[in-house]
């Protein structure tokens, strides 16, 4: 995942730059001293962050007797399922960690290549070293959120994987009685135990008892998402009505929730996931939530790739589905105008491609909304509660 990288001074003494290629079962670290230029592979149990500490300053302290002056260990590995544990224990031990975004690095594109972890550890290292020189297009480095930022995530991706959920519950309960002809039954519904004594097959018949104790298992199924679904959404709303004292960003989600259109969901989700973060400028922004358009220009071909999905995909998602509830409860904002002006009754395609460049539009407002109190030009805010 792309995001906005450290600054930090560049270190001009001697240095031992590091890169890790991260498993399960085996850390395999590429490693090459500057000035001197040694190299070396070593191979770590995966976990072992005693052995890694020890082997840095083993490293540190070989290259400071060579060079005869302070080093500093640069260490670099691509961001994964192993998060960002390893960067804040390193980080705590002195030790310059960057987080790589993995989609950022330049691969050999044949179909058929070598492929193992020492290679793809050298890969990382040349990577590494490159964008320690000052070029910024060798690699993307990833923003380590602090732990509490990472923590008060997890509410609405819990919440997301929640309703996920429950659409399948209630396919599957659906699915279920379709075969017996029968189509409009909700399970949503409180008296969905009662309604289902009521119901009779297509051909008159009462639900066969096997089918039923099925259904009525994904009933309890269900009853249990609903009730998780509660209880983080209660966990949400209370962290906005009453914000814990390192919490930051609980008054951008209510400033957002304010807005016509946007309820306590979206906008914590689009602040949780983005809009805390430090950007330069609106094509930051859209860039980090994969919205920027992705041209193909090579010779006489030109081609619109569409955007490039690159970003957060829940932000993106959030987004796009803003976009279409901001055109039915903000008609008269300046952005719903644009919009209209542009598509009128026009539906299909064109409708689709518009609503995402509405959506990229959209953020950007509220990006600066949340920095700069500026409004979105003819917004509406809600009703005060008496």
């Amino acid at each position: 995942m792309r995001d906005v990288e450290h600054t930090e001074a560049a270190w001009t003494g001697a240095a031992v730059f590091v890169a890790m290629e991260l498993s399960r079962s085996t850390w395999v670290l590429a490693t090459q001293a500057s000035p001197s230029g040694k190299t070396s592979s070593h191979r770590l149990a995966g976990g072992d962050t005693d052995g890694l500490l020890a082997l840095l300053r083993r490293l540190a302290a070989r290259e400071q007797g060579a060079a005869g002056e302070e080093v500093q260990v640069v260490l670099g590995y691509e961001a994964g399922y192993d998060g960002f544990w390893l960067h804040r224990r390193l980080t705590a031990e002195g030790i310059s960690c960057w987080v790589m975004d993995p989609g950022s690095l330049q691969v050999n594109r044949r179909a058929r290549r070598a492929k193992t972890d020492r290679l793809d550890a050298a890969m990382l290292l040349r990577a590494l070293m490159a964008w320690h020189r000052g070029d910024r297009t060798a690699c993307h480095m990833v923003q380590v959120p602090s732990v509490e930022r990472e923590d008060a995530r997890r509410t609405h991706r819990e919440r997301q994987r929640l309703i996920a959920e429950r659409v399948q519950h209630v396919n599957r309960i659906k699915g279920l009685l379709a075969t017996q002809g029968l189509y409009e039954f909700l399970p949503l519904r409180r008296d969905r135990r009662e309604r289902l004594d009521e119901l009779r097959t297509g051909d008159g018949r009462a639900l066969p008892p096997r089918l039923r104790q099925e259904i009525e298992r994904e009933f309890r199924r269900l009853e249990l998402v609903l009730e998780q679904i509660g209880a983080v959404e209660a966990e949400r709303d209370a962290a906005v009505a009453a914000p814990a004292v390192d919490d930051a960003d609980a008054a951008k989600v209510a400033m957002l929730a304010r807005l016509g259109g946007i309820g306590t969901e979206l906008a914590t989700v689009l602040v949780r996931e983005a809009l805390y973060r430090p950007f330069a400028n609106r094509k930051e922004v859209a860039a980090y939530a994969g919205l920027t358009p992705s041209p193909f220009a090579s010779g006489d071909r030109h081609r619109d790739q569409g955007i490039s999905k690159a970003g957060n995909p829940l932000l993106r998602k959030s987004t796009v589905e803003l976009a279409w509830l901001w055109l039915r409860y903000q008609p008269d904002s300046a952005l719903a105008r644009w919009f209209t002006e542009r598509v009128g009754d026009v539906r299909g395609r064109i409708r689709k491609i518009t609503v995402v460049a509405l959506a990229r539009k959209l953020l950007v407002a509220l990006w600066r909304h949340v920095t700069t109190g500026l409004l979105p030009e003819g917004a509406r805010l809600k009703p005060a509660a008496t």
